[in-house]
């Protein structure tokens, strides 16, 4: 019997080993030259800010849930409340996994030297993320939601990625993140949204 991963997850791994790789290297250019604090205070770096916001993707899942609310008869509810429930499941989760992996890699944010990695070490406030950027949560937010939000909607996917690559980038262009904090948390997301649609598949309707 074989138990090697399916084709397409073994692409994606590789990709994402390659992404990692490459966004380390490319960590301090990044930081130097990508910085632009002012553009978080722009309407458009608010706006791609926001994707990261957990509270962002309550508020569409409640309009995802009114929307399906009419199909609740289907299979006692859980039809009205299944695309509400995965978009902030996979929001949240996301989330969190990016703040459990900051406890792990204890690595400091950009600005604390001056682009330069620095570690904290466990003794010093095991389990605050405080000031951590290894991995990004507002990131790992985004793309657990768009990506769910690209399963609902495939035609949307490339929408749904180019928003949640601007909030990667919004963190980026405020000096708060590594490219490799995004990127991980990136990953982190799709691999989130990836896992719970497959385990909560869209029920059959006859």
């Amino acid at each position: 019997m074989n138990s090697s991963p399916p084709l397409i997850t073994r692409r994606f791994l590789a990709a994402a080993v390659v992404a990692v790789l490459l966004a380390h290297l490319l960590d301090r250019w990044t930081y130097h030259h990508l910085m632009h604090p002012a553009f978080q205070n722009t309407d458009l770096g608010r706006l791609l800010r926001i994707q990261g916001f957990l509270p962002t993707w309550v508020a569409v899942a409640a309009a995802l849930v009114l929307t399906d609310w009419p199909r609740r008869a289907l299979d006692g509810g859980w039809s009205a409340w299944r695309r509400g429930v995965l978009l902030v499941g996979s929001a949240a989760a996301g989330g969190a996994a990016a703040e459990l992996l900051k406890i792990v890699v204890r690595r400091e944010r950009p600005g604390a030297a001056a682009g330069a990695y620095l570690f904290r070490a466990w003794s010093d406030r095991p389990l605050s993320t405080a000031g951590f950027g290894m991995a990004s949560s507002h990131v790992g937010v985004a793309f657990g939601a768009l990506a769910m939000l690209g399963y609902f909607y495939p035609r949307t996917r490339p929408v749904c990625y180019l928003l949640a690559a601007g909030c990667a980038f919004s963190r980026l262009a405020a000096g708060a993140h590594f490219l490799s904090d995004v990127t991980v948390a990136g990953i982190l997301g799709l691999l989130v949204a990836g896992w719970l649609w497959r385990k909560f598949p869209p029920p059959v309707i006859a």
